[in-house]
C-alpha cells in the first residue's frame, strides 16, 4: 500500500530529455504535471549530449535560446570521416535552415538541468527526484496512474494521463504489456574520455578500418571517444587486455600516443549496448509512451536526444488543450503516435542502413575500406553535403512548439 497518494493532471516516467521536455511544455501551458526521476541529480557521465539545429530551434521558439547558449558547449559545424587512408568531409551544417546552424556538444545534465528550471518557474510544475516509476495503476481496463519507489516509502500518482519517458529499459511499457519489434544492431560501443591539446585535429571525425570503427568529439579540453566493436564483443576485448586496447586507441589515432595511458583501468571504459527498436502500439487508454520508451536509436548520428525532445513537442501541442479540458482521448493519442512513426521509421531506417552496410561490414572485414561511392561525391561536391546536413540537423517532419504559455508565479 502507498504511503501517500498525490492526483495531478498528468504523470510522466522519466526525467530525460523527452520527459523533461514534455514536463516543461505542459506546465507552461498551465497543466498539473508530476515528472518522476529515479537518481537524485542528472548527473551520469556517457550520456548522449549531441543538442541538434533542431532543437536549438525550439529553444529559439521559446525565447530561450540565448540563455541557453550561455552552458558551456562546443559547436560542430563539419563532420569528417576516414575510411582506410582517405579522409573525407561529409556533413556541413552551415547552410541548414535554422537559426543555429550547427551541432551544440553539451553534457547532458546541463541540458535537464536547465529543462527543470525552466519549469519550476510555473506552479503546475513538480519534479521529483529519487522517486522511480515502479508500476501501473489500473481501473476498467485504463492506466489512471503511477506507484513509485521514493525515499519516503511507496507513493501513488493518480493522473489523467501517464506518459513513459523512462527509456529503453522502460519500466512502464513492461507493465504496460506493449510490444517492441527489435532490428538488431551489429556493434556495442565503448566509451571513455583523454585530454584535448591545443595541436590536436580540430574536426569532429569517425575513423573505419578493417575490423575498427572510432568516432572522436571535440569536448574541448577532452576528446569523448566512442570504440566500436562487434556485437557481444566486450569479453573478447577485455581478454587481450587493457593494454592491447590502448594500441589499438593509438592505431586508429596516433596522436593520442601520448595520453592513452589515462585509461587506467577497464572503470574508464563503459560499454553502450547497442539497441534499435519500436513499439508496435505507443499507446493503451490512459497511457503513451514516447522517447527511448517507444523507439531506441541507434547512438549513429548522436539523433536520440533530439528525436526524444521532438516526441515531447508533439505530444505536447496534442495534448495541452485537452489535458486541460479533462477530455484526452485514445485519438489524441493514436494522432501523436501516427505522426511521430513516420520520422522515427525513417530515421531507424538509414541507421539501419548504415550499420548493417558499412559499419557491420568493417567491423568484418579485414581488408583495408574503401569510402563508398556516395561519400567521395559528398567530399568531392561541397554542395552535396548539405542533404545530410538536413537529415542530421534537422530531420524529418521536424516540430514547433505551438503551446501558449501560461504566465503565472510559482
Amino acid at each position: 500500500m502507498p504511503n501517500a497518494t498525490i492526483t495531478t493532471t498528468c504523470g510522466i516516467a522519466g526525467g530525460g530529455p523527452a520527459g523533461m521536455m514534455l514536463g516543461f511544455l505542459l506546465a507552461r501551458s498551465g497543466v498539473k504535471v508530476v515528472v518522476l526521476e529515479k537518481h537524485p541529480d542528472f548527473f551520469r557521465d556517457f550520456r548522449g549530449d549531441t543538442i541538434h539545429p533542431s532543437t536549438l530551434e525550439l529553444m529559439y521558439e521559446l525565447g530561450l535560446l540565448d540563455q541557453f547558449l550561455k552552458l558551456p558547449h562546443q559547436k560542430i559545424e563539419r563532420i569528417s570521416v576516414q575510411i582506410g587512408d582517405q579522409h573525407l568531409t561529409m556533413i556541413d551544417l552551415t547552410h541548414v535552415p535554422t537559426h543555429c546552424r550547427y551541432v551544440a556538444l553539451m553534457p547532458q545534465w546541463d541540458f535537464l538541468n536547465f529543462l527543470a528550471e525552466q519549469g519550476r518557474r510555473y506552479r503546475t510544475f513538480d519534479l521529483r527526484m529519487r522517486a522511480e516509476a515502479t508500476d501501473l495503476i489500473e481501473e476498467a481496463g485504463r492506466v489512471v496512474g503511477l506507484m513509485a519507489r521514493t525515499p519516503d516509502g511507496p507513493l501513488a500518482i493518480r493522473a489523467d494521463l501517464t506518459v513513459g519517458a523512462d527509456g529503453r529499459h522502460s519500466t512502464v511499457r513492461e507493465k504496460a504489456g506493449l510490444k517492441s519489434d527489435d532490428y538488431g544492431a551489429p556493434m556495442d560501443v565503448l566509451w571513455f574520455r583523454l585530454a584535448r591539446k591545443t595541436a590536436d585535429p580540430v574536426d569532429t571525425f569517425g575513423h573505419i578500418e578493417a575490423g575498427a570503427m572510432m568516432v572522436m568529439l571535440d569536448r574541448g579540453d577532452y576528446w569523448q571517444c566512442a570504440y566500436v566493436i562487434p556485437k557481444g564483443g566486450i569479453e573478447r576485448v577485455q581478454a587481450a587486455g587493457l593494454d592491447a586496447f590502448r594500441q589499438r586507441v593509438v592505431a586508429m589515432s596516433p596522436f593520442l600516443a601520448d595520453r592513452v595511458g589515462e585509461l587506467k583501468s577497464w572503470d574508464d571504459v563503459k560499454l553502450l549496448s547497442v539497441a534499435v527498436d519500436r513499439l508496435r502500439q505507443w499507446w493503451r487508454p490512459g497511457l503513451i509512451c514516447i522517447g527511448d520508451a517507444a523507439h531506441a536509436m541507434s547512438p549513429v548520428g548522436g539523433v536520440g536526444i533530439n528525436l526524444a525532445v521532438q516526441d515531447a513537442v508533439a505530444a505536447a501541442n496534442r495534448l495541452a488543450a485537452p489535458l486541460k479540458a479533462g477530455t484526452v482521448s485514445a485519438q489524441d493519442l493514436r494522432a501523436i503516435e501516427a505522426r511521430r512513426t513516420l520520422p522515427v521509421r525513417l530515421t531507424q531506417a538509414i541507421q539501419l542502413a548504415m550499420q548493417n552496410r558499412i559499419i557491420g561490414r568493417a567491423l568484418a572485414s579485414t581488408q583495408q575500406p574503401k569510402p563508398p561511392a556516395l561519400f567521395k561525391l559528398f567530399d568531392m561536391f561541397p554542395v552535396l553535403r548539405r542533404i545530410p546536413a538536413r537529415l542530421l540537423g534537422v530531420g524529418i517532419r521536424p516540430e514547433h512548439v505551438h503551446t501558449p504559455e501560461v504566465r503565472s508565479a510559482p
